[in-house]
């Protein structure tokens, strides 16, 4: 199954490069695609509870999903995020 997210914080390749390696890393999650000028993570899963996992995920590294709060917490773990993802590139 297809599941499209459209996530808060998404700002650079930075995040991307971030957010898709730390998707890699989940179990039945597949087809990792991110479109940062749209805001969108696109995956294939393969279990029921796949989809919580990877919002939890990404909550945890600071980009949302629309609709979830995004306080000062969430915004600053988003910046270090990129960071890293940038360093990495």
């Amino acid at each position: 199954m297809n599941a499209n997210l459209q996530i808060q914080n998404l700002k650079c390749g930075g995040c991307q490069a971030t957010i898709f390696e730390r998707l890699t890393k989940l179990n039945n999650i597949a087809n990792i695609s991110i479109v940062h000028e749209e805001s969108i993570v696109s995956f294939e899963y393969t279990s029921t509870d796949a989809i919580e996992i990877v919002k939890s995920e990404l909550s945890k590294l600071g980009y949302p999903v629309i609709g979830e709060k995004n306080n000062l917490t969430k915004k600053a773990k988003s910046y270090v995020s990129c960071a890293i993802g940038k360093m990495k590139q």
